[in-house]
């Protein structure tokens, strides 16, 4: 089965260079396209996308909010990955915030588009460390966020987890966190699986906002 995508952004000829794109994959299908964020919802219902690539800036309902009440009024939603101009853009930390699976910029070259929504779908975050530091120290509460702390306490993560934790938060993928503990990958997936489970987030971005709103990871 193709990976199905749904294409929100408030510029048509963005909207047709991605279609481009990701048309020309045998794997992927552009299933709808909408101008605005206030029809992704009714888009997602109808069409069940297993990914939504979101402008984070537009007119009427931008990308953060979409996000949220997406992923509020949804069952099941479809995984999200913001489509931005620029990444030290305050829009984009806080559409990882509300819980956007990652980001890409709009002048990424057509293999990293097809990459990101493959890596999207397959239930993976897309995220740049240095980007996501320094999104962090200019617009998160570095540590200044009390829910993030207490939620971060509650967790109560062993010092195997934390570690684990840190190694997310520098970028590092299942398979360099497996090699750099020496241990098995599936062990360091049920690692991840409980830090998730923990923080109650719903992937690895979500987990590695929370280590740099809670000050559990510095930023800078």
């Amino acid at each position: 089965m193709p990976v199905t995508v749904l294409l929100v952004d408030d510029e048509p000829l963005v909207r047709a260079g991605l279609r481009a794109v990701l048309e020309a994959q045998p794997d992927i299908e552009v299933v709808g396209e909408a101008a605005d964020g206030a029809a992704v919802i009714p888009l997602v219902r109808q069409l069940r996308p297993d990914v939504v690539a979101m402008d984070v800036r537009m007119p009427l309902l931008d990308g953060i909010e979409a996000t949220r009440a997406l992923l509020r009024t949804v069952d099941e939603p479809p995984r999200i990955l913001v489509v931005t101009t620029f990444e030290n853009d305050e829009y984009v930390y806080e559409a990882l915030r509300a819980g956007a699976d990652g980001f890409l910029l709009k002048r990424a070259r057509p293999a990293e588009i097809v990459h990101a929504v493959r890596l999207i779908a397959e239930g993976e975050s897309l995220l740049f460390p240095a980007s996501v530091r320094q999104l962090a120290a200019e617009y998160g509460e570095s540590g200044g966020n009390r829910a993030a702390r207490a939620a971060m306490e509650r967790a109560q993560l062993t010092e195997r987890e934390a570690e684990v934790l840190r190694l997310m938060a520098r970028g590092l993928s299942n398979a360099e966190i497996a090699a750099r503990l020496v241990v098995g990958t599936e062990t360091v997936k049920s690692h991840v699986s409980a830090v998730l489970a923990k923080l109650g987030a719903r992937d690895r971005t979500q987990a590695v906002i929370a280590a740099y709103e809670s000050g559990f990871v510095a930023p800078g």
